[in-house]
């Protein structure tokens, strides 16, 4: 990059900011990177500093990192066409499109024969969608996809060499993350740019290259945090980016690494000039330029942050690029070249030692997954992995083990199926009513849901209560009103929202009562309508078989870390004796969910579902929200269908539309960190849908949200129903806020006012009137004042008597874990209206379920500490018309 003209008053204060330690800004960045001469020692000298100051923090002074490696280029077809790369090929330039299994473990068994212990996965974007011939090698090998067979070979060399997989295929979703987790510690994709314009001009170098998108590229990179994949990404400096673009890239990682954690490594990487490309003209990246780019990275991005420049790029100015601030050169190979830049070969490692050690510094082999998050192990290493990198790595410094030698072992998944046995305070259904929780957070509070001020920035912009405060009660109401009582179903969007505003926000200013009270008598009107008077309610059992859960969402107090004084995990034969004692008490529902354990393989939900129906075969199974189903899939290698398909096969007889939250990105990677993104769980509730199998649909509001969010939520619930028909009910549930990570942390609110309650239950009747007949309330999360109010504006379900309620409790609700059906007439008797028992399709039980739900009172013996028999004829029994 030619030299530009930088004002020396600037550039003077810009180094005494880098000097004291003072956050730079972008334009500040920018000018540091234009340091030259003396100006550049300056700025060496103050990225150095901060670099070894890192390096004595991470308990490893003076010492500079590489890996050992093979490089596996499993396939040099890409569906992409960048400028300036020697590595994509035609079909007819490659022998064949994949490289076979036996080349792939003819590469990794040299490697580990001469000390490697990582090898990289290299391949080129998705190759299938451009090229035929990648296409028919994947279908006459049994592969649905690239990245089964990527997945597949990573196995088989864990098993048969023992080296550690890094793997680099290119873009991925946030399901393809979460399928290849399993098999490799770490994963890689070079950011790059953000620049745009070199992805939309005509000629730029990566026009015409849909997995360049700037904004697809980032998006990879924040769902490798969400799920907790340690992961390698950098910029590719010279390739016409200008000085601003670059710097933008740089703090876009840096946000993504503040965010979530995930980082393990930023690579910049300098261009150089390859024959037989677009770009061939272009001069190479200068390597001052490099030097002054490394050290604004090491600013921008600070000590804990590991930054590598490719030694066989670098032109022999290893002592440059050490000034600069590096601490890591990045995978290093003793046997195959850099199929990326390969007129560049790698330096000898023990020249490479001489060179580090000539600057002051030692030289230390380390894995493909860095020692932090070795030493941290769970949620960054899959428990798959672990033995593997145990065996490789030195347990005091996560770097590896002078000596340790690659041997292959198995990688399966834990023997017997389900692997869980009972553990931890399985008593926690009955003891949470009585003794509480026994610590108001989990131990790890402070790192496995990200930097909370970093996540400050992602607040949707909201008022205090999240609607439209003091929207004027004018025509536009009146009118709304009118279309809601007279064709509900053509509501727009600003019309719901002007009658959901009419609850005002959280301190009730903007409030219009009465309009709430004619909202609410419309709503009811629906009601009555629809489904007549009866309010009903089934007789079911929550299971929750685990509490243990790595995901980072941070509004749930439930999930805990496996040594957390609070965990526990069930037996299939605790699950299944929990069934029996729910049947016996008249349940015809148990509902099964729990938290996504590290530990659970993909089959272990089908080994649950079947173990409850050999025990209770006529008992209905709602079990496994969205998140579980696309968990079991990713683990077992299964698409979403086929997935379902042997769920069902295996018992589940509908699905929790839970996981849902607030079906907007936005807002979803507020609320959790790892959850599954919106349109997967689209994609699970219609694949359930189209296969026969129904599913509830929920909505939890009330916590970063605004009034649009949920008027938009209730919009797609409509239109997903229209398609498939699916849905058996919609169950709003206000965010219970007392003990959950994101209200302790200051970021969202107080759960959603009374008003705001009775509006999203009146406004749910209405916008799904004609698509969803059943609209519940959760006793579980309101006081039987406000949860009688809302029986009065559109709602005619109270969901389950549940037995133990664990999930609210444990997030700070105070109306317990159960209800009988006594408590249940009780709540409803001032409404006046008929009580009825319901199965969980809505109809009605066989009278041997009514009879058994009546002496029991709808709950088992066990959670109840004195369980009355009732005797007498209609004693605690429902009305019935």
């Amino acid at each position: 990059m030619r030299n530009e003209y930088v004002n020396p008053t600037a550039m003077r204060r810009a180094l005494a900011r880098a000097r004291d330690g003072k956050t730079l800004d972008a334009a500040e960045a920018a000018i540091l990177m234009r340091a030259r001469g003396e100006d550049l020692e300056a700025l060496l000298g103050h990225a150095s500093r901060v670099r070894d100051a890192g390096l004595v923090a991470a308990g490893r002074p003076g010492v500079i990192t590489y890996s050992r490696k093979v490089f596996i280029p499993l396939t040099r077809l890409c569906r992409d066409r960048c400028g300036y790369c020697t590595f994509a090929a035609a079909p007819h330039e490659l022998p064949s499109p994949y490289l076979s299994p036996d080349e792939v473990l003819d590469i990794a068994r040299r490697g580990a024969a001469m000390g490697c212990k990582e090898a990289l996965f290299t391949l080129g974007d998705r190759p299938e969608a451009r090229w035929r011939q990648a296409r028919e090698w994947l279908d006459a090998h049994g592969y649905d996809d690239t990245l089964s067979y990527v997945r597949a070979m990573a196995i088989r060399v864990l098993e048969e060499t023992g080296l550690l997989p890094h793997l680099n295929p290119g873009v991925l979703t946030w399901r393809d993350l979460q399928r290849l987790k399993p098999v490799a510690p770490s994963m890689g994709m070079m950011l790059e740019t953000t620049s745009r314009r070199l992805f939309e001009e005509k000629g730029m170098p990566h026009y015409g290259s849909p997995d360049k998108d700037p904004a697809v590229r980032l998006r990879v990179l924040e769902d490798a945090g969400r799920l907790s994949v340690p992961f390698t990404t950098g910029i590719l400096i010279g390739i016409g980016e200008t000085i601003e673009e670059r710097v933008d890239s740089l703090f876009a990682i840096r946000r993504v690494a503040r965010e979530y954690g995930g980082i393990q490594e930023v690579i910049v990487q300098n261009f150089r000039a390859k024959p037989d490309t677009a770009m061939r003209g272009m001069p190479d990246a200068d390597l001052h330029d490099l030097a002054a780019t490394i050290a604004v990275a090491r600013l921008i991005l600070g000590p804990k942050m590991r930054i590598q420049a490719p030694p066989n790029l670098i032109g022999g100015e290893y002592a440059l690029m050490i000034r600069a601030g590096i601490d890591d050169w990045g995978g290093v190979s003793p046997l195959t070249p850099d199929h990326v830049n390969p007129e560049r070969p790698w330096p000898q490692i023990e020249e490479l030692a001489e060179r580090t050690a000539a600057a002051g510094f030692r030289l230390r082999e380390r894995l493909t997954i860095y020692p932090e998050y070795v030493r941290a192990g769970e949620p960054w290493l899959d428990p798959r992995l672990r033995e593997h990198v145990a065996a490789l790595a030195d347990p005091e410094t996560g770097l590896a083990r002078e000596g340790a030698v690659p041997v292959g072992r198995p990688w399966q998944e834990p023997d017997g199926g389900f692997p869980l046995r009972t553990a931890g305070r399985t008593d926690l259904h009955t003891a949470i009513d009585t003794e509480g929780r026994r610590s108001d957070r989990r131990a790890d509070f402070d790192t496995v849901y990200g930097d909370w001020e970093a996540l400050r920035e992602r607040l949707p912009g909201r008022t205090a209560g999240g609607g439209a405060v003091g929207r004027p009660i004018d025509g536009t109401v009146r009118a709304a009103l009118r279309q809601a009582e007279r064709d509900p179903a053509r509501l727009t969007e600003e019309q719901a929202l002007a009658l959901l505003d009419l609850a005002g926000d959280a301190e009730g200013r903007g409030a219009d009562d009465a309009g709430l009270d004619e909202l609410c008598r419309i709503a009811d009107g629906l009601r009555r309508d629809t489904v007549g008077d009866e309010i009903t309610y089934v007789v079911n059992r929550n299971i929750n078989f685990t509490n243990v859960c790595y995901t980072g969402c941070r509004f749930c107090a439930f999930a805990q870390r496996r040594t957390d004084l609070d965990a526990f995990t069930l037996s299939l034969e605790e699950v299944a004796e929990r069934a029996a004692e729910a049947w016996e008490a008249g349940a015809t529902e148990v509902c099964m969910q729990g938290g996504i354990h590290p530990d659970l393989p993909g089959t272990a939900y089908f080994d649950l579902a079947r173990a409850v129906k050999e025990r209770c075969p006529e008992i209905h199974v709602h079990a496994f929200s969205p998140m579980e189903v696309v968990n079991g899939a990713s683990r077992a290698n299964m698409s979403i269908e086929e997935w379902l398909l042997a769920a069902r096969e295996a018992g589940v007889d509908s699905l929790p539309g839970t996981a849902a939250e607030i079906l907007d990105d936005e807002v979803r990677w507020v609320l959790t960190k790892g959850k599954l993104p919106t349109r997967d769980w689209i994609e699970v509730i219609t694949t359930a849908h189209r296969l026969g199998i129904p599913t509830t649909a929920t909505m939890m509001y009330g916590h970063v949200d605004t009034h649009r969010h949920w008027v938009r939520h209730l919009r797609l619930i409509r239109s997903i129903q229209e398609e498939t028909g699916g849905f058996t009910e919609f169950v709003p549930l206000p965010f219970v806020h007392h003990n959950t990570p994101i209200y302790l942390a200051g970021l969202a609110r107080p759960g959603p006012t009374a008003r705001e309650n009775r509006a999203v239950h009146a406004l749910a009747r209405i916008m799904l009137h004609g698509a969803i007949d059943n609209i519940q309330v959760s006793w579980v999360k309101l006081d039987a004042g406000l949860l009688r109010a809302i029986l009065a504006g559109g709602v005619n379900d109270l969901g389950g008597t549940l037995m133990e309620e664990t999930i609210s409790r444990m997030a700070g609700s105070e109306s317990g874990s159960y209800r009988t059906i006594s408590e249940l007439a009780e709540l409803v008797a001032p409404t006046g209206r008929p009580l009825r028992q319901r199965t969980t399709l809505y109809g009605t039980p066989p009278p041997e379920r009514i009879e058994a739900a009546r002496r029991s009172d709808g709950v088992c013996r066990s959670v109840r500490a004195v369980l009355p028999l009732v005797t007498g004829p209609g004693a605690g029994a429902p009305c019935h018309d």
